[in-house]
């Protein structure tokens, strides 16, 4: 857990800066100003551009997450003595084995189905969010704001685990695949081969955690992002 304990907040930063960024360019390159109610279009291609930057920066990291999460070895026992250690120690043994092994790019092994996982599920993310947020907060902002804004970001996180689930499970999947053996030759190989072997369900296991997770979790990255963002503002103001 060190490894996404000590990136979150950089991933995270890079997400929703590079949303807003691109969003204030892409209004003012459309509509000639920022000042303006953007369309769903708009923060769908802007949550887009954010997930396709946060996965390229965080594939090592995620790389490193999965491998460690994954290993197994035998546990110490009076009737063996000689009994072999992890692979890895630590995250950044294991992110320098990767290298020393595979080369740099090893630490991007499953890129492409973490880009498609992490651009496909943060434009959903953002652009669920602004819809809900118009449901459940009015035009008219009073006390209801707090509960429309927890309500919001925990749906939009839902929604977007629910789009990024199977793209999830085959991007580990190649992560891990190559430790022991190669099994995998690419992306479409590990859906097709995953399929086949386990029925279409296999690229839903651990949707309902990832729910479970991701409702409170979106509550407070949502409800601490328009704090911050308000905060800002007066400041620059």
């Amino acid at each position: 857990m060190s490894m996404p304990i000590s990136t979150v907040s950089v991933s995270s930063s890079i997400v929703f800066g590079v949303y807003r960024n691109f969003l204030y360019q892409l209004c003012k390159l459309k509509y000639g100003t920022a000042d303006i109610k953007p369309s769903k279009l708009d923060i769908f291609v802007s949550g887009y551009a954010a997930g396709a930057a946060q996965a390229l920066v965080s594939s090592p990291a995620d790389m490193a997450k999965v491998r460690l999460q994954t290993q197994t070895f035998p546990r110490h026992s009076s009737t063996c003595s000689l009994v072999a250690g992890p692979k890895y120690t630590g995250p950044i043994h294991c992110i320098i084995t990767i290298v020393r092994e595979k080369g740099f790019l090893g630490l991007y092994k499953g890129c492409s189905a973490l880009m498609f996982r992490d651009c496909h599920s943060f434009a959903t993310y953002f652009l669920s969010y602004a819809v809900f947020r118009e449901w459940f907060v009015p035009v008219e902002q009073g006390s209801s704001e707090l509960l429309g804004v927890l309500l919001s970001g925990g749906s939009a996180g839902v929604v977007a685990w629910g789009i990024a689930t199977p793209m999830d499970v085959i991007k580990s999947r190649l992560q891990v695949d190559g430790v022991s053996q190669q099994k995998y030759r690419g992306a479409v190989h590990c859906i097709t081969e995953s399929v086949r072997q386990e029925g279409i369900t296999v690229l839903f296991k651990g949707l309902s955690l990832n729910c479970l997770r991701a409702f409170p979790v979106n509550m407070v990255v949502f409800l601490t992002y328009e704090v911050l963002v308000k905060k800002i503002k007066l400041l620059t103001s």
